[in-house]
């Protein structure tokens, strides 16, 4: 697809401005970091098409000395940002040894013209004189033989024996809609949020590596046999807010947080990690790795693997 560099574009339900590095939807605005831009870019203009990892490499890391985890790191950001699923891609599409595919709907951004409704005002017929001092009844219908203000209250107490009888049935309508039903809902002792890991590299320029490493998580911890651990988009919400964990963790449901940080060092990395008990704030169990960068995916094993013996041995002492 060609395109200018300033191009808005139209990526599945995305408007996508690289000018601005901004993507919106329904009211919802992003902030891409200049390389997810670009990656992002990247994968639109060949859209359908088989990206290499080596051509990712390329285009968006162009004469920056990285792996290619560095382009799996990313996708999982950027796929992150989208809310789209891997496993059902709706954006974004891996091609096992091969690379990712744009599977969205790619094209330039118009903005819709606005549906304009033409008021109309209804124009009223003027009504005779005569017509309005008359009575209701037509000319020719038979009298009754009541007074008209008997009629009235007839009427008049029709209406009240209507209403009284009513009035029962609708506050009890009123009262089904307006009253929530209670959720008490308990949290599971094997509950467990992953909440964002946090960039202590020189310059914070991991983010998107940081990112990466807590979905992993994420996604090994939640493919665990009786494990509930919410998803990234739940507690990627939560990043940066000024809350206690505590909170976080009765917001999202579970009794468990895990949390830690990242810090990239040439071709070496350290991962610090701990698992804590929200209400009472107690470290069940941490541990920092220092790994060679290529031992990322092992250590996330260690993680997730150190992880699940730690909530095993706290769920047994609770409930000793």
């Amino acid at each position: 697809m060609e395109r200018t560099p300033t191009t808005t574009l139209r990526i599945g339900t995305w408007c996508v401005n690289p000018t601005s590095g901004q993507i919106s939807r329904d009211g919802e605005t992003a902030r891409l970091e200049a390389r997810t831009m670009r990656l992002l870019l990247c994968l639109a203009d060949h859209a359908g098409e088989v990206v290499s990892i080596d051509d990712l490499l390329n285009q968006v890391w162009s004469g920056v000395a990285v792996s290619s985890d560095s382009v799996y790191q990313a996708v999982a950001s950027l796929r992150r940002l989208l809310g789209d699923d891997p496993k059902q891609p709706a954006y974004i599409a891996t091609v096992p040894r091969l690379g990712y595919r744009m599977v969205a709907t790619v094209s330039p951004w118009v903005d819709e013209p606005a549906i304009q409704i033409a008021q109309t005002t209804p124009i009223a017929s003027p009504v005779p004189a005569e017509i309005e001092a008359v009575d209701v009844a037509p000319p020719n219908a038979p009298s009754l033989g009541l007074p008209r203000k008997a009629l009235w209250a007839i009427g008049a107490v029709i209406c009240l024996a209507l209403a009284v009888a009513f009035l029962p049935r609708a506050h009890t309508a009123n009262r089904r809609h307006v009253d929530p039903p209670a959720t008490a809902s308990l949290q599971p002792q094997k509950s467990i949020a992953v909440l964002p890991f946090s960039d202590l590299t020189e310059g914070m320029k991991e983010g998107e590596f940081a990112d990466g490493m807590t979905e992993e998580l994420i996604d090994k911890l939640s493919k665990l046999p009786g494990l509930r651990v919410p998803s990234p988009t739940s507690t990627f919400y939560y990043r940066d807010k000024d809350m206690p964990v505590a909170d976080i963790a009765k917001a999202l449901g579970v009794v468990y947080v895990l949390d830690g940080s990242v810090r990239k060092s040439g071709a070496r990395v350290r991962v610090a990690a701990r698992l804590v008990r929200a209400d009472n704030g107690y470290v069940i169990w941490s541990e920092t790795y220092d790994r060679p960068f290529h031992d990322l995916l092992m250590v996330q094993d260690d993680i997730a693997g150190e992880v699940t013996k730690a909530l095993g041995s706290a769920t047994e002492l609770k409930a000793g």
